[in-house]
């Protein structure tokens, strides 16, 4: 079943779908889960280093085949292969929305709640929430943002998902220009990240793996959007020497909100030679969330276009910009 088919049915398509693979023979899924975990991990390593239209079919694929292994697992393991099967749904919707089409992205993260919901876990429901509110915060809704963030924050969730709920509230708060909301929502959601240990959980990580300080780097984030470029600068200088060097997508997205608040602040020269390294890295993972900013700095680079650096980056700048014919 092609994807667009999965997701014009409706949600709880890929538990349908699994219902009718599982029937046609019996499912080992209890043996086969530990190996679809670590293709799971696998695939989100290279998630940071492939661009996202060579993984979609191969992610798909997958959700359906552990959603169709589900079916007939014993009773013991058929709650995990579910959850292991929401996880998929949910990576899926991350690389669509990365590769730029939303509207699958919202579907996958449907999917991902309803396989959720069937295998007993119902906190992802709450985390679909927060994937929702990063579609609209990049759509520059900032109300719609706020509101499905505090939405995914009710008790009875994990502190690490009220913890990703609050920050992206953080982040609608300072696209619409409330540094008071804005700067309470990142001390709960500090707060509550710092109660939460994923390290103990033997289950895949929800939301980034790759920032050790969500909420430090977020921080960084929303200063830009408060008009506060040089703060902003600083943060996110601060955080972005701490990423993994092997996580480019990661390093692409902080990088350029890095490169945009300098140059805000003025900086324009040294905003160009971050923006000059990132820039090399994109044809390798390209992003469309990403390219929001891209643009946002391109705009502001060309009050300078007497820099020599500024006119050196410009090419690179389209290159990156222009138009897939793909």
């Amino acid at each position: 079943m092609a994807r667009r088919a999965v997701l014009a049915s409706g949600t709880g398509a890929l538990i349908d779908l699994g219902l009718q693979l599982g029937s046609r023979s019996p499912s080992p899924a209890a043996p086969l889960l530990p190996s679809f975990l670590a293709q799971f991990d696998q695939l989100r390593k290279l998630g940071q280093s492939t661009a996202p239209k060579v993984l979609l079919p191969l992610l798909e694929t997958q959700t359906r085949t552990v959603a169709g292994l589900a079916v007939n697992a014993p009773s013991a393991s058929r709650a995990s292969a579910l959850l292991l099967a929401s996880r998929f749904a949910e990576f899926t919707g991350w690389m669509a929305q990365e590769a730029g089409d939303n509207g699958a992205a919202l579907g996958w993260t449907g999917e991902a709640v309803e396989l959720a919901h069937a295998g007993g876990d119902h906190h992802l429901g709450s985390y679909g929430l927060v994937r929702r509110a990063l579609v609209t915060l990049y759509d520059g809704d900032a109300a719609g943002t706020v509101t499905l963030a505090r939405r995914a924050q009710h008790g009875g969730l994990s502190p690490r998902i009220r913890g990703l709920a609050a920050q992206r509230e953080a982040q609608g708060h300072a696209l619409a220009g409330d540094e008071r909301d804005c700067l309470r929502s990142l001390d709960k959601a500090r707060a509550l990240l710092a109660a939460d240990d994923v390290r103990s959980s033997t289950e895949p990580v929800i939301g980034t793996t790759h920032v050790s300080d969500p909420a430090a780097m977020t921080t960084g984030w929303c200063l830009y959007d408060l008009g506060r470029p040089k703060a902003a600068a600083e943060a996110l200088d601060r955080e972005y020497r701490r990423l993994p060097p092997h996580a480019l997508r990661t390093r692409a997205r902080y990088g350029f909100r890095r490169s945009l608040a300098h140059a805000a602040s003025g900086e324009v020269e040294h905003a160009c030679s971050l923006a000059g390294e990132l820039l090399e890295m994109m044809p390798a993972v390209p992003s469309a969330t990403v390219n929001s900013d891209i643009r946002r700095l391109a705009r502001e680079l060309s009050r300078f276009r007497s820099s020599r650096a500024v006119r050196d980056l410009q090419p690179a700048l389209a290159r990156v910009l222009a138009p897939s014919h793909d």
